[in-house]
C-alpha cells in the first residue's frame, strides 16, 4: 500500500538477504518467468470478500516519509514475452494509481492499477491490487487463527502503520494454505478482465521481528506467480528492492516501486526488470528526481499518500 515500512531488511544486510534468498529460490521448481507456466482453464472466481485497503504500500521506514493501497482489449503497445503467454505492461506509458478508489482515468493514461474489488478500466492495461502478505483489519477475523503470525508470547504480529496482522508463511504447508485464499482473489481478478496482479507487502518479512525471512517471502511469491501465470495474468514485484535480483527465479514480470527516486532505488529496479517499472512518488521532489533520471524510460506518476479520488481536498496527481 502506500509508502515505506518500518524496517528495510529486518536487521540483515542486503548481501545476506540476497544470498539466503538465492539459496532457497534455487531449489524451487518451476520458478521461471511467465512463459514457463502452461495456461490452465480459468477457475470460477470466488466472491469478493472485503475491499483491500484504500491507500498505497511500502518497503522502508515511515521516518523517511509517511506510508500511504482486460482483458478488455489491452493496449496494442503492450508486449508479450512469447505468443500465448501473459500480457506485459507497455514500457514508460502514462500510469494512474487508483487503489484508493476507481475513477475515469485522465487523458493519456494507458496503465491503471485498481483494487481487486473494482472493475478494470475499458481499453487500458489493468493491474489488480491484492493485499497478499498481511490481513486487513476488517478481514483478520476471517483468517484461520493459526495463519496469523505470532511471537513467542502468542501475540499476533501487527504492521502498526496499517493495523494489519502479518500472515504466517514460515512453512510450506502454511504457505500453501495462505496462497489458496489469495489465489481465489487472483482468479477473481482474471475473471473480471484484469491483465496483471499486484500482490502487496512482499516486504512484510522486514516488519516481522525476524520471525519471517526473505526465503519465506520468495517461496510464497513464487506460488502466487505460478498461479497468476496459469490464469494468464502478469505479476508485479511490489517494492522490496533487496529481492529484485531474484525476479526471474520467482517468476515476477515487472515492478511497481513506491518512492524509488526518493530513496535512490529506481536504477536497481530498472536493471532487474529491463525498464519495465512503474514508479509512484508521493512528493514533488520525488517526482522531479524520478523524471530527471528516468523520464522516457519508466512509467512515473506523483500521487497523494492516501491515493484519493478527484474532488477530494487531498487529491494529487502529477506526471511532470
Amino acid at each position: 500500500m502506500p509508502v515505506k515500512g518500518v524496517s528495510r531488511v529486518g536487521g540483515l544486510g542486503t548481501a545476506a538477504v540476497l544470498s539466503g534468498a538465492v539459496a532457497t529460490a534455487a531449489v524451487l521448481t518451476s520458478c521461471g518467468t511467465s512463459n514457463s507456466s502452461a495456461p490452465e482453464q480459468q477457475s470460477r472466481a470466488a466472491p469478493s470478500e472485503s475491499p483491500s485497503r484504500a491507500a498505497p504500500s511500502r518497503s522502508s521506514p515511515p521516518s523517511k516519509s509517511p506510508r500511504p493501497p482486460k482483458r478488455p482489449t489491452p493496449s496494442a503497445s503492450a508486449s508479450r514475452s512469447t505468443p500465448g503467454t501473459v500480457q506485459l505492461p507497455p514500457l514508460h506509458a502514462d500510469f494512474d494509481y487508483q487503489i484508493g478508489g476507481a475513477y475515469p482515468p485522465p487523458t493519456g493514461v494507458r496503465i491503471v492499477s485498481r483494487d481487486r474489488t473494482a472493475s478494470p478500466a475499458p481499453g487500458l492495461y489493468n493491474i489488480c491490487y491484492v493485499n497478499a502478505f498481511q490481513a486487513q483489519p476488517d478481514e483478520r477475523a476471517s483468517w484461520p487463527v493459526d495463519l496469523l503470525l505470532r511471537d513467542a508470547d502468542g501475540e499476533v504480529v501487527v504492521d502498526e502503520d496499517w493495523g494489519e496482522a502479518l500472515l504466517d508463511i514460515r512453512t510450506a504447508a502454511k504457505r500453501a494454505r495462505v496462497a489458496a485464499r489469495v489465489n481465489r482473489w487472483i482468479d477473481s481478478c482474471a475473471a473480471k478482465g484484469f491483465d496483471a496482479v499486484e500482490p502487496d507487502n512482499y516486504d512484510s518479512y522486514t516488519r516481522s521481528d525476524d520471525l519471517l525471512t526473505a526465503n519465506d517471502a520468495t517461496a510464497f511469491i513464487t506460488l502466487l506467480s505460478r498461479h497468476a501465470h496459469a490464469r494468464r495474468l502478469a505479476i508485479a514485484q511490489k517494492n522490496t528492492v533487496e529481492l529484485a535480483g531474484l525476479r526471474k527465479r520467482t517468476g515476477l514480470d515487472f515492478a511497481i516501486a513506491e518512492e524509488c527516486a526518493e530513496y535512490d532505488e529506481c536504477g536497481a529496479y530498472a536493471k532487474a526488470f529491463d525498464d519495465r517499472v512503474i514508479v509512484i512518488e508521493y512528493s514533488d521532489s520525488g517526482l522531479r528526481k524520478a523524471r530527471s533520471g528516468f523520464a522516457g524510460r519508466l512509467s512515473i506518476v506523483r500521487r497523494d499518500v492516501d491515493v484519493s479520488t478527484p474532488g477530494g481536498s487531498d487529491y494529487v496527481r502529477k506526471v511532470r
